[in-house]
């Protein structure tokens, strides 16, 4: 019996390689690897135009158009990429910024207000620093480029935000540097604090106090999971299943390589000390697949987005996903 061909756009992570190169093949699926670097023209793509059979997707927009009842794809627990995000916020030393509260009041870039890192960084601002931000006034751009961030279809607030497009041909980090916004927060930080002394991280120690909010509250910021086409689900609902148990055999030989030190296959200089972290903070599991285990991060993410705007209500966690049987 032939195979059903799906096209499946990613990222080539290490965790997706074997799928790629085919060492790992998903049971009665032919599956067209479509490599893509960069996730926001996969989310452009498969919102505006339901290009692809299955795909790499922001979890955020996903559990938004999923409340909303906008949503043409079904999901899977399978988590291409996953963030800590403190460490991504930026400031200029003379907007004054020494502490969370004190982005209150302040003008903020963000590539995109409604970005699953934006939302988990905001959340986190709020509930677990106590930063108002309906305070605060956000720029919209791309970070290192001028331009907007990609073309997103984005579904409307639900809270009236003060939100402006930044319409210079600067990028939010040249922005930052001239004092024309007192700080950045995304997916990525600006260039000029390699280069300019007076943009730092507001949270120079961002690693322990990330390590602190996941062992404290077990939140790990899911960026991503992977989003199946309604239709071709409801014809086929076999893929869900025969995909997720590909994603984690395909995970699991990334994980062993990764673990193996006799020849370093990263360029990470101390990647033994951060083998030792996944041990210690991780139990040997860096990137879990699965609802159970991110059950608390999937709840945080719910109601972050309530907060801030972009769903009425809670949804259930375990309506976000079709069965996996995995």
């Amino acid at each position: 019996m032939a195979k059903l061909q799906l096209s499946f756009a990613c990222g080539l992570y290490d965790r997706m390689q074997p799928l790629y190169t085919g060492e790992v093949r998903p049971d009665g699926i032919d599956l067209n690897f479509i490599a893509i670097d960069q996730p926001r023209p996969i989310f452009d793509r498969m919102s505006g135009g339901e290009e692809f059979d299955v795909s790499e997707y922001s979890s955020s927009e996903f559990t938004q158009r999923f409340a909303r009842k906008e949503c043409p794809f079904v999901a899977i627990p399978v988590f291409p990429s996953i963030a800590f995000r403190l460490g991504y916020i930026a400031v200029n030393r003379k907007s004054g910024i020494k502490a969370p509260r004190d982005l209150e009041g302040k003008r903020v870039g963000v590539p995109l207000y409604t970005m699953t890192a934006a939302i988990f960084i905001n959340g986190m601002l709020h509930h677990e620093f106590g930063v108002d931000l309906s305070k605060i006034k956000w720029v919209q751009s791309a970070m290192n480029a001028s331009g907007s961030h990609g073309s997103p279809t984005v579904l409307p607030l639900l809270k009236r935000i003060s939100i402006e497009n930044n319409t210079t041909k600067k990028t939010l980090g040249q922005l930052l540097a001239e004092g024309k916004i007192d700080a950045t927060l995304g997916t990525s930080l600006p260039e000029e604090i390699r280069t300019n002394p007076d943009i730092v991280r507001l949270f120079p120690n961002y690693v322990d106090v990330d390590k602190d909010i996941y062992k404290r509250k077990k939140i790990y910021p899911i960026m991503h999971l992977v989003a199946i086409k309604k239709s071709v689900y409801e014809r086929y609902p076999f893929v869900a299943t025969s995909l997720y148990d590909a994603f984690v055999k395909s995970k699991k030989i990334a994980l062993e390589k990764l673990f193996n030190l006799r020849a370093v296959r990263y360029m990470t200089p101390f990647l033994m000390r951060e083998i030792d972290d996944i041990w210690e903070v991780f139990n040997g599991d860096p990137w879990p697949y699965g609802v159970e285990p991110n059950r608390q991060t999937l709840e945080a993410l719910i109601t972050y987005q309530q907060t801030l705007g972009l769903i009425d209500k809670p949804v259930k966690v375990d309506d976000l996903f079709v069965p996996t049987y995995g």
